[in-house]
């Protein structure tokens, strides 16, 4: 979750693996559509779900979302590391994960006073509010130290532990990218095969348990950096490419069925118990190999030069890509306020489409906002 970085001048070598040959669009457009899609699922009974991941495979936005943002870090400390050395690495790397932070205890704040004032007993409950609203003092005490989460949030709370670690990561990845990989993947076993976790509040359990996905980070990471050294056949073959077309067909049925009434009968009954529900928390091995065969998907039908990306719709998903820390926040407050509307004035589909247009509009209005108001002060200077 790294927006941007200033280019200032080159004081040491260059770095042969993260060279910048201009900002690849998709990044930004995929965090940005992913960002919809996060703000679609969450709101409650929404018929604008049906237009994301979730609901047509086991993987949904989150993992996008999280090695993407491994994607930018690379690219963004990276650059840090070629125009300032290590100390400027560390610094901007602390920084990043003291706004991610501040914004996370102020989204806190927000979310309870939003609950408050929309005096909806339900929404507290379902929000994960209720605990905050009765007892502020020794809930925001867990809070401060990422134990205590509202719904919806849990994933700045891994953002922060990542961004606070990652110049150590590129450290390792620059020196034994492979060795740095595949300790992330012995990690990620270990959290399945022991339980691995970090201590939450009150119920003991991460949404995102940090352990197992920083997989997914590391590994956006660590295809960039590997990006300018020659890929192993395998990884662009067809061969490669037909096997994820067939996961991704047979994930598509499987989620399908658990949806919809008439697909259930023609799953057996062994193999529907064997993969529902999936575990979300320690990032399931089902949903990893469902992103990852949409990853090769994406690399073979987009381009780096698509013309989609210059299309309306896509301009307003680099614009919340580039903005992703307050595009976020928004997001969650715009999910509560949608479930309130929902609620208080009609869950009816003509509502559900309304509140689901409305959110991702005012998420683009904000980005473009935004946009504005950094380039104006380069523009003058």
């Amino acid at each position: 979750m790294h927006d941007r970085i200033t280019n200032p001048k080159f004081v040491v070598g260059e770095l042969p693996e993260l060279k910048d040959h201009g900002r690849d669009l998709r990044i930004d457009a995929c965090r940005g559509i992913a960002l919809w899609f996060i703000f679609l699922d969450h709101v409650p009974n929404n018929i604008g779900a049906w237009l994301t991941l979730r609901n047509y495979g086991f993987s949904d936005a989150a993992e996008v979302f999280m090695f993407v943002s491994g994607v930018t870090c690379a690219l963004a400390y990276g650059r840090a590391w070629r125009c300032e050395g290590w100390a400027g690495v560390i610094s901007r790397t602390l920084r990043r994960s003291w706004d991610i932070y501040v914004a996370l205890l102020l989204l806190t704040l927000a979310c309870a006073i939003l609950v408050h004032l929309a005096g909806t007993g339900r929404l507290a409950d379902e929000s994960n509010t209720r605990i905050l609203l009765d007892d502020p003092g020794a809930t925001l005490a867990r809070a401060a130290i990422l134990q205590y989460r509202p719904v919806n949030t849990d994933v700045l709370s891994v953002f922060v532990l990542l961004h606070l670690l990652f110049a150590p990561l590129l450290w390792l990845l620059l020196r034994a990218p492979n060795v740095t990989l595949g300790a992330s993947l012995a990690l990620y076993v270990l959290v399945h095969a022991f339980g691995w976790t970090v201590p939450a509040w009150p119920n003991g359990r991460w949404a995102f348990n940090p352990l197992a996905w920083q997989l997914l980070f590391v590994l956006g990471a660590w295809w960039m950096i590997e990006d300018k050294r020659p890929r192993p056949q395998w990884v662009t073959s067809r061969t490669t490419l037909v096997l994820a077309v067939l996961y991704l067909l047979f994930s598509l049925i499987i989620a399908l069925s658990w949806r919809i009434k008439p697909l259930e009968a023609l799953i057996p009954q062994a193999l529907a118990n064997l993969l529902h529900p999936l575990d979300k928390s320690n990032l399931d091995p089902l949903r990893l190999l469902h992103f990852l065969a949409v990853a090769v998907l994406a690399a073979w039908l987009v381009p780096r030069n698509w013309r989609g990306l210059t299309t309306p719709v896509m301009r307003g998903a680099i614009l919340c890509g580039q903005n992703s820390l307050p595009i976020f926040c928004l997001g969650v407050l715009l999910t509560f306020a949608s479930y309130v509307a929902l609620l208080d004035i009609s869950g009816g589909l003509a509502m559900q489409m309304a509140v689901s247009l409305a959110g991702i509009a005012a998420m683009i209005a904000t980005a473009t906002l935004l946009n504005s108001i950094s380039i104006k002060p380069r523009q003058r200077s």
